[in-house]
């Protein structure tokens, strides 16, 4: 995974980037393997990234695969993917007609859609991607990384019980900051504050149990929730070896604090049956 002109590098904070992407990828891609592809996935606050294009490469694509951020996010991705043929020939690839729905803050085709919206008022949300041809019917996997936090416990939590009421076959993927109670969490809330970026829904992200206690109070029937240190450890071995050498960080407690601060949340309802409350590391 990576953002379009945006080439990953080893820098200090590579190896939570590496746990993390590895991380959301191994529940994802394990969601679309027990679907057998018949599903959709929902990327919420989604940015620049370009997880439809790896899931293309590599013979995964759902059903169909949306995207939703910002307006003004999306027409900067749109513009990207018009004027990039490694981009937007995927997209053209999948889709059975000639010509794709298209303007200033969408783009839809047969599979992949991107959609403008603000995540906080979900009738719009809802509204929009029914739309788009959003099948409630369809195993659903919806992921969000760092987003729920920017919003208001209420916000999120409406979102989230809306993801649960919607779908009957679906899993919720949440990666974000956690155990922000102690001192670390402080120091990290503080440096963000200064730049004028305000946490809302902090107080979902006081420890783990938190984090499962708003999907399990909001619908969904099973939550489960690993610091980012635990799934770091969890990864192939030579991969974190091949990382090792390439990443020269003397100061191994702070990469550990860092990484037990972040955390991948994951909720299930598995209505079909399809074993989703199995999928773990």
């Amino acid at each position: 995974m990576k953002q379009f002109g945006r080439p990953v590098t080893m820098r200090p904070s590579a190896k939570g980037y590496y746990a993390r992407v590895q991380g959301v990828n191994h529940l994802l891609d394990a969601f679309i393997k027990k679907t057998e592809c018949n599903c959709q996935v929902i990327n919420l606050g989604a940015g620049l990234d370009s997880t439809f294009w790896r899931l293309k490469d590599e013979n995964l694509m759902p059903r169909k695969f949306f995207e939703v951020d910002f307006p003004t996010v999306v027409a900067r991705k749109i513009h990207n993917i018009k004027t990039k043929p490694p981009l937007s020939k995927p997209i053209i690839e999948t889709h059975s007609t000639d010509s794709l729905l298209l303007d200033g803050q969408s783009l839809d085709s047969d599979r992949y859609c991107i959609i403008g919206a603000d995540l906080r008022d979900v009738a719009n949300l809802d509204e929009k991607l029914k739309k788009f041809q959003l099948n409630p019917e369809l195993p659903t996997l919806l992921l969000s990384e760092c987003v729920l936090v920017y919003m208001t416990p209420l916000q999120s939590s409406n979102l989230v019980h809306w993801a649960a009421e919607t779908f009957h076959t679906a899993m919720f993927i949440n990666y974000e900051q956690v155990n922000m109670s102690d001192r670390f969490g402080q120091v990290m809330i503080e440096n963000l504050q200064r730049r004028q970026c305000t946490l809302s829904g902090a107080e979902a992200c006081q420890s783990l149990d938190s984090q499962r206690e708003r999907f399990l109070r909001t619908g969904w029937e099973h939550a489960n929730a690993l610091d980012m240190m635990t799934v770091y450890s969890m990864l192939p071995q030579d991969d974190v070896a091949r990382i090792e050498r390439l990443e020269f960080l003397d100061e191994r407690e702070l990469l550990q604090q860092l990484l037990q601060h972040y955390s991948i949340c994951w909720a299930t309802k598995d209505k079909l049956n399809l074993g989703l409350s199995q999928l773990a590391f």
